[in-house]
């Protein structure tokens, strides 16, 4: 009896032994695999550092770009482009104008009727269409036919509040979102189109004369008075709200900025001077590339694998297109080297751009004592079930750190132009404010990514001159834009 006794004591030591031992190993595993994912953490967090030193060299490299982009074609990585633009609304414009946004798979209508100083805008209307996915890969004709028609049944609702004098053609803006080589006011070749549209016979061709080819055929009396982008469009409606309006960026699926030169300071521009002596430039920013760019392995996958490679580096940098984006990739590396949400990598975490950025927004203003926004976040769209608050803290740092390191290099790039029209320094000229229109839904609507853009500018700038820098939503500028700058330009 005894030694059976011993022997069961002997098998339950060494039972427990054996448990105790497991234990310990699983919890040197956890412990290594936590190990590894603080590591990645750390490291994503040190590439993405944006100290105030290194952001002030990334505007001296954006100014030094601009002068170069405006020096000469190709000059630079930065196109400046010539808009022809060099009569800014100034809030006299009267009559009745129309707008046509066409910027993705959704292009917009707009009729405003002016009132001048004191009338401002009286009243507007506008209509929107999505346009068919046949219709982005066939002919230029079928395309510019179906928004004549759209246009043509807009003009047709005119109601009694829109009053266009007898015999006067209608006047139209026309923000085009497209990379075109503009060679007038009023006239733009088509370089590449993007978004997912592929119309072959249209690239090379003068976007305006197609677009009035088609108004014509619907018999529309209608002229094309301005052709814009969004920032340039976005420039001219905040400069109309405000004088005091130099520059707009946009910051939104992209990014791009455009603002007010002089005109003496284009070496590239050939022509007499405009009567203002200004013009807008186009800066197509996102392109910008400096070796002062933190730039990380994931924004070089990024990069690697876009439609694009080795183009828009600040666009992939800081835009809403792939914030979500760069964020997936740092979770599936933790999924794969440090079994983050456990022993296998979940399957929708290895799906390209599954995690939008206003879901990454959302994980990031999640204010829940849980984090439940983030747990339910990861469970409906990467189908990852029972987070650990822990794990859901680490999700909301990386969401925090990417951010951050955006929106901080937009407040950069915005500074370099202030300090290419010499904005970045307090002057003499007393009262002098210096207004930035921005517009866009990642602005919009991700408040943390807003305001560290904006804490961030007056990080970079004295004091005496952060006071003079506003920043000024611009919503919807776009559009009213194009209307203000047919009514200027007509």
């Amino acid at each position: 009896m005894g030694k059976v006794v011993v022997c069961a004591t002997v098998v339950g030591a060494a039972t427990a032994c054996a448990v105790a031992a497991l234990l310990t190993r699983r919890w040197m595993t956890k412990s290594r695999r936590w190990g590894r994912a603080m590591a990645i953490l750390k490291e994503l967090e040190e590439k993405c550092a944006t100290p105030a030193e290194k952001l002030k060299q990334v505007a001296d490299a954006m100014a030094v770009e601009m002068q170069a982009g405006l020096s000469s074609e190709g000059g630079s990585k930065l196109k400046m482009l010539i808009s022809y633009v060099d009569n800014l609304p100034t809030g006299n414009e009267e009559g009745l104008f129309y707008a046509l946004d066409l910027g993705g798979t959704n292009f917009r209508v707009l009729r405003v009727q002016l009132g001048g100083k004191d009338g401002r805008i009286v009243s507007q209307e506008f209509a929107e269409a999505s346009i068919a996915p046949d219709l982005m890969v066939g002919t230029s004709k079928e395309l510019f036919d179906y928004i004549a028609t759209e246009l043509a049944k807009f003009v047709a609702q005119e109601g009694q509040d829109f009053q266009l004098p007898p015999g006067k053609k209608r006047q139209l803006g026309f923000t085009f979102s497209f990379p075109v080589m503009q060679t007038s006011i009023a006239s733009g070749n088509l370089i590449k189109w993007t978004k997912g549209f592929s119309i072959d016979d249209a690239v090379g061709k003068d976007v305006v004369a197609e677009l009035a080819s088609a108004i014509e055929r619907q018999g529309l009396n209608m002229s094309v008075a301005a052709l814009v982008n969004d920032t340039v469009g976005t420039l001219a409606g905040g400069r109309y709200d405000n004088k005091d309006v130099i520059a707009a960026v946009i910051l939104g699926t992209g990014t791009n900025a455009a603002y007010v030169e002089r005109a003496k300071a284009i070496p590239k521009w050939h022509g007499p001077y405009p009567s203002s002596g200004e013009m807008v430039i186009n800066m197509e920013w996102g392109n910008f590339r400096a070796k002062e760019l933190p730039l990380t392995e994931y924004d070089k996958e990024v990069d690697a694998k876009s439609l694009n490679p080795g183009h828009q580096i600040f666009e992939k940098l800081v835009s809403g297109m792939y914030l979500g984006e760069i964020v997936r990739k740092v979770l599936c590396k933790m999924a794969e080297e440090a079994c983050f949400f456990g022993e296998t990598v979940p399957e929708q975490l290895k799906v390209p751009f599954i995690l939008r950025t206003p879901d990454m927004s959302a994980i990031h203003h999640d204010s829940s004592p849980d984090l439940s926004v983030v747990g339910s976040k990861l469970k409906d769209i990467l189908k990852i079930s029972h987070t650990s608050l822990d794990v859901r803290k680490v999700v909301v740092e990386i969401c925090n750190t990417v951010a951050t390191r955006g929106a901080r290099l937009s407040a950069a790039g915005i500074v370099g132009i202030l300090k290419k029209l010499a904005r970045d320094t307090a002057n003499d000229g007393e009262g002098q404010k210096s207004v930035i229109a921005v517009d866009g839904g990642l602005f919009e609507h991700y408040t943390e990514y807003r305001k560290c853009l904006e804490n961030t500018l007056k990080e970079l700038l004295d004091d005496s001159v952060s006071e003079s820098v506003i920043i000024e939503h611009s919503n919807d500028g776009s559009g009213i834009g194009a209307a203000l700058l047919a009514a200027s330009h007509s």
